[in-house]
């Protein structure tokens, strides 16, 4: 059989708001995979054009602009229905458009950072739609993260004689309970890429990615100034509920097999909390990896080391290549 190319933008009604996505495949009889973007309220495909994943080459891949976001922000979104509660059930809708479209009987959902908040509690409430979960950037106990990372980046400022940063970070002493609040989190970026453990190690400013974003040939010029208002939106009516959650208790058991990617550098979603998570996580099949050459996005930072992954573990429901593989 021919392979069918799928390049498409498009939009569909999702729980009565018009909301957009991007399908790529290079062959669609793959399986499909739904990814989930972060922030909230930062859709990732305008980074694929300069840090290409390969993700379309092993599945049919829709990149959803989730509701406050991207293409799919509008001034006109209430803001009482940016929930989790109905973050999960879209993305349940947008799930059983592609099994509808692409004829399966079920689908792979891989989440980064706040999309992986999101995923793990929508694979949670239906894991029956899934065959397997991928975390990127895995949430799980999001205030200890913030914790660790000040502290982290107060200790290298501080060594490294940076006065300015310091003073910048004292403002908010998140390590004596400080409120963890927008504002915060503007300083906490800066500081991240500065050091190399936000959302590239090779990074150096959020200037990079907003210059992505403006380079990216899919988004009109309306949809690129729409992208941050989108961002800032979803950040302030979500942030609070991920920062409050701790899926040690909340998801301590998944009935799909679990995979999550992890970069050694990451402080903007811990390392070493994610990674006690995946060590309490009751799954029947879960793989830890570490991405040894980057921070927050190995997806985009070590693309042939992920795409091997899937293919030869997540694919086969196997986790041989996983830093401590179990399967039950």
């Amino acid at each position: 059989m021919m392979k069918e190319i799928l390049q498409e933008k498009i939009y569909r009604e999702i729980n009565g708001l018009r909301q957009g996505m991007f399908l790529q495949s290079e062959d669609t009889g793959n399986p499909v995979l739904l990814f989930l973007h972060g922030g909230p309220g930062s859709p990732e495909i305008p980074f694929t054009q300069e840090n290409p994943t390969g993700l379309e080459k092993l599945f049919t891949v829709c990149w959803w602009e989730q509701r406050g976001s991207g293409i799919t922000y509008s001034r006109n979104t209430p803001k009482q229905t940016m929930t989790v509660e109905q973050m999960i059930s879209d993305t349940l809708a947008v799930t059983h458009y592609l099994l509808r479209r692409f004829g399966k009987e079920k689908i792979y959902v891989m989440g980064h950072s706040w999309g992986s908040f999101l995923g793990v509690l929508t694979v949670q409430r239906a894991p029956e739609l899934f065959h397997a979960y991928i975390g990127i950037g895995q949430v799980a106990r999001q205030a200890e993260s913030e914790r660790l990372a000040y502290s982290f980046m107060l200790r290298e400022f501080r060594a490294a004689g940076n006065k300015r940063m310091v003073r910048q970070l004292e403002k908010f002493p998140i390590d004596n309970g400080a409120k963890i609040d927008i504002k915060y989190l503007s300083v906490r970026s800066k500081g991240m890429m500065m050091l190399g453990i936000g959302v590239m190690h090779h990074g150096t400013s959020m200037l990079d990615c907003v210059k992505m974003v403006l380079r990216y040939k899919g988004y009109t010029l309306k949809e690129k100034l729409n992208y941050p208002l989108g961002n800032s939106f979803s950040l302030r009516c979500l942030w609070d509920c991920v920062l409050e959650s701790d899926f040690f208790t909340r998801a301590p058991l998944l009935a799909v097999p679990v995979y999550v990617l992890q970069g050694r550098f990451d402080y903007q979603v811990s390392y070493s909390v994610a990674q006690k998570y995946v060590q309490s996580l009751e799954a029947p099949v879960k793989g830890f990896y570490t991405f040894e050459n980057s921070a927050h996005s190995p997806c985009f930072e070590e693309p042939d080391k992920m795409c091997r992954i899937l293919r030869e573990d997540v694919l086969q429901g196997r986790a041989d290549l996983a830093d401590f593989p179990e399967t039950r």
